[in-house]
């Protein structure tokens, strides 16, 4: 295993697949934050689900017995906020395809949500999707509003199953309308970029973990960061094995990653 991994100084830590999978949480996950607590790792979530506001996340780290900040929480609501200045500086009035983290972190942003003549349709993670959110989201897009996508992850993993995620709304968007999406979230660098800056620290000392490579790995690599995979989430080794894209660091599990930092340290 690369001893490289005593190097690393901050994490960009992933939520789905890497702390819980759907309702139950994953194995090891206080044990690690107070491993990155002990040895002064910074580390910023950051999950392209837009539903739901930071609280949230934070709120159920504490039913685990890990308590942090929500300034330690980057969702792709908040991204896609924190980026619509530069992509879209003319909007003002957003269409929302999306839960209530989206559009609690576009109204703390200064945005008005409407219902038509939108500037902007921005479309994420939507539980309660509707045809009619569909229709006027292409209508809207079809006269002249930008159209923006939190996160392009196609499926996210629950108990049960993989089930369709925000990319598969963007795909059925995009479909109806013929306009691709600027899209914000990972694997895109805007989520690296700010989380980066939040945590004040350097590319070539940091590393994402996550378990999905598709927008996890590849995305951490574009950005030029470490990358370090988890296999208790959507790829699996079999998916791994056959892929082109290779992260620096494999793990069955954040306690297996632990105890091999311990013995890098």
């Amino acid at each position: 295993m690369n001893s490289n991994l005593r190097s690393l100084r901050a994490l960009v830590i992933d939520v789905d697949g890497v702390l819980w999978h759907g309702k139950q949480p994953l194995p090891g996950v206080p044990a690690f934050f107070n491993f990155l607590s002990a040895h002064q790792i910074a580390f910023v979530i950051a999950t392209n689900n837009s539903a739901r506001p930071a609280s949230d996340i934070t709120n159920r780290l504490g039913r685990m017995g890990v308590n942090i900040s929500d300034d330690k929480i980057l969702t792709s609501a908040e991204a896609t906020a924190h980026s619509l200045p530069r992509i879209a500086p003319k909007a003002k009035r957003i269409f929302v395809v999306g839960g209530e983290g989206l559009v609690n972190a576009l109204t703390q942003a200064g945005y008005q949500v409407v219902d038509q003549d939108a500037d902007a349709v921005i479309a994420g993670l939507d539980l309660a999707l509707s045809y009619e959110k569909l229709k006027r989201a292409s209508f809207e897009i079809r006269r002249g509003a930008k159209f923006i996508g939190t996160n392009s992850d196609k499926t996210f993993p629950l108990e049960e199953g993989v089930a369709p995620g925000a990319g598969a709304i963007l795909a059925a968007i995009q479909t109806a309308t013929d306009v691709a999406p600027i899209v914000i979230g990972k694997p895109e660098h805007a989520m690296f970029d700010i989380a980066i800056e939040k945590m004040q620290a350097t590319r070539e000392t940091t590393a994402m973990l996550g378990d999905r490579l598709d927008t996890d790995i590849d995305g951490a690599q574009r950005a030029g960061l470490k990358s370090i995979l988890v296999t208790t989430g959507v790829t699996t080794s079999k998916i791994l094995a056959q892929s082109s894209i290779k992260p620096d660091w494999v793990f069955d599990n954040l306690d297996a990653l632990r105890d091999e930092w311990i013995r890098a340290r």
